[in-house]
């Protein structure tokens, strides 16, 4: 972990505790957090870990069947939004991030959370949580969990969905809670637009009677909103919001 470990922001592949913001969080999280891009995986496996050995090896080869599945969700998904075939392709689905939370276990869960809630700010995520429950959803005002099924994937709608859809997609509230007994490690394969892509709803969607709920931006502007907010699912579509 030394090795990889950094608190530079710009190092695209590292290692972090708790948060991006260590320094100036109230809460610290209890977790570890590997993170790195996948795409284009011929320039990206030259800065990935080399410990343990096989890791290049094995996370190429899962990183590459988790784009494949990704993309035909998003095929599903663009056919039940009554969008053309192929509309999620290139530029709108060309980054791929993984993310990998390691949780210890946690000797008081009730002071602080794995990772604290929060919507993913991508298009979508495929998560796999492995056999340890600790991942809720809020709905209807109230935490539930989502208990871990084996062989089996957690997909998560993210912010970009939301604006692209005109809010007919919801992207998903969740956070991770810890516990007092084992260690549980969950990866995620994030697909994002490339940061220069044009995010806003798509005009097919925008109903006769209703405008269109966001205004156009670059995915990178996004990102740093959300970044600076830290993800608060109540402010970061904010500023990207049109008020009719």
């Amino acid at each position: 972990k030394a090795g990889i470990y950094s608190e530079d922001l710009k190092r695209p592949c590292r290692l972090y505790t708790s948060s991006s913001n260590y320094d100036h969080e109230n809460v610290h999280l209890w977790r570890d957090n590997l993170r790195h891009p996948c795409h284009p995986l011929e320039d990206c496996i030259k800065i990935w870990p080399q410990k343990p050995t096989r890791y290049r090896e094995i996370v190429a080869t899962y990183s590459i069947e988790a784009k494949k599945l990704g993309l035909r969700i998003l095929e599903l998904l663009s056919e039940g939004l009554g969008l053309g075939s192929g509309f999620f392709g290139d530029k709108l689905s060309e980054s791929l991030l993984l993310s990998v939370n390691h949780y210890p276990p946690c000797p008081d869960p009730s002071l602080t959370l794995g990772v604290s809630r929060h919507c993913d700010p991508n298009l979508l995520t495929i998560l796999h949580q492995g056999d340890v429950y600790g991942l809720q959803v809020f709905k209807d005002g109230e935490w539930i969990g989502v208990e871990p099924l084996h062989n089996a994937f957690v997909v998560n709608i993210g912010h970009q969905l939301q604006i692209i859809s005109n809010n007919k997609l919801k992207s998903a509230e969740h956070r991770a809670v810890t516990n007092s007994r084992v260690a549980r490690t969950t990866v995620a394969c994030f697909i994002n637009p490339s940061d220069d892509c044009v995010i806003e709803p798509d005009k097919s969607l925008i109903d006769t009677d209703e405008s269109p709920a966001y205004k156009p931006f670059q995915f990178k502007e996004f990102l740093l909103n959300y970044s600076s907010l830290m993800g608060n699912p109540e402010k970061c579509l904010e500023p990207f919001e049109l008020h009719a």
